[in-house]
């Protein structure tokens, strides 16, 4: 899980490198985290949807070969449409991956579903923390190709073993639905009010994350941090998130999910506004907000699902939901970047990100009620 949202979700520190190397600009190369989040959500998401009848370590060991094969990729491609195809597969194969650890671990409790889930979602919380400032040490260490290589061969390594060792609990039902069934369950199931509420919701709740990290590392640079220093505070949002990660599952298990949600999507829209503010002390409030409401939020969204809908369907059910994240991810990169560009500052950016983060609340609390 460390490598699942780590990866993806550090764009802002490749997106530069990437540039300077292959001579694309800036925001061209968002389009091509866009395509990467894009498959990271709705790929992964429609893969899930078939995988609710596959067994999960032949699925995994898929995404194992997928990531090795791409990893040395950056030492052949030269143009832009290589590095769409390069980051397309890799965004399919981690985000495989976190749909079937995030809808299988869970399985095997009942009495504290969320507090397991926090547990696993620390991985994620991991990956923010960790990822951005390893991979600028990387890129500056042995530059962006050879960096690239050895982090997307740890992240195959540590996808072989999830392979071996991830399995549904024998004694949970499993959907035996045939594909045309599972197509027939999902087309149902988007008809209903409810079904659309929440796939807003949750689409947003995931998009207001993908957008803030398009600016992120800028922002805490132009508000006087330096590079690897900026960098760090980004990180810092994930790891402060471990916390409620932990916490939040144990909170979902007492007051229920549906409240621990909104509380996780408020937290978020509170750090969101103050970032606002160009004092660094106060950023830090920010950040500290930002990653509580973070962990809350990608963590609580498990248990929340499978409170509402039937979780025999574990992997097509967080696939479908993935597929609300991706359609977001497409936009929001590209949104972020050209933002900024366009505007010369960060106010528009962030009210942008506040104004998903708010819509996502509302979309929710009526979804659920």
């Amino acid at each position: 899980m460390i490598f699942t949202f780590g990866t993806p979700l550090s764009y802002g520190v490749l997106r530069d490198p990437l540039s300077e190397t292959f001579a694309i600009s800036p925001v061209a190369l968002s389009t091509v985290f866009s395509v990467m989040l894009f498959t990271f959500f709705i790929g992964s998401g429609t893969i899930g949807v078939f995988s609710a009848h596959l067994p999960a370590r032949g699925v995994l060991l898929a995404c194992t070969a997928a990531t090795a094969l791409v990893s040395p990729a950056l030492f052949f491609v030269e143009s832009y449409a290589g590095l769409l195809v390069v980051f397309a597969v890799l965004g399919i194969a981690l985000g495989t991956v976190f749909v079937l650890l995030a809808s299988i671990v869970p399985r095997w409790f009942d009495e504290r579903r969320g507090a397991a889930t926090g547990l696993i979602f620390v991985g994620n919380g991991l990956g923010l923390f960790v990822l951005p400032p390893v991979w600028e040490y990387a890129i500056a260490t042995v530059g962006i190709r050879r960096g690239f290589l050895t982090i997307m061969s740890v992240t195959a390594v540590t996808f072989l073993f999830a392979g071996i060792v991830c399995r549904r609990p024998r004694w949970a039902d499993q959907s035996s639905a045939t594909a045309g069934e599972l197509l027939e369950w999902v087309a149902g199931l988007a008809r209903t009010r409810r079904f659309q509420l929440l796939f807003v919701g949750i689409g947003l709740a995931f998009a207001w994350y993908q957008l803030l990290a398009a600016y992120a590392i800028d922002l805490f640079a132009a508000r006087g941090l330096a590079g690897a220093t900026a960098s760090a505070a980004f990180g810092a949002i994930g790891g402060v998130s471990i916390v409620s990660r932990i916490g939040g599952g144990y909170v979902a298990d007492v007051v229920g999910a549906r409240r621990a949600f909104l509380a996780s999507l408020g937290c978020s829209a509170a750090g969101i506004a103050v970032l606002l503010a160009p004092s660094l002390p106060v950023m830090a409030v920010g950040v500290i907000l930002v990653g509580l409401g973070l962990g809350g939020c990608a963590t609580i969204y498990i248990p929340l699902l499978m409170g509402v809908y039937d979780p025999e369907m574990d992997t097509a059910i967080i696939g479908v939901f993935n597929v609300a994240g991706g359609v977001g991810a497409l936009a929001m990169p590209p949104l972020g970047t050209a933002s900024v560009s366009y505007t010369n500052g960060y106010v528009a950016a962030i009210l942008l990100t506040l104004a998903a983060t708010l819509v996502a609340f509302v979309a929710i609390a009526v979804g659920t009620r």
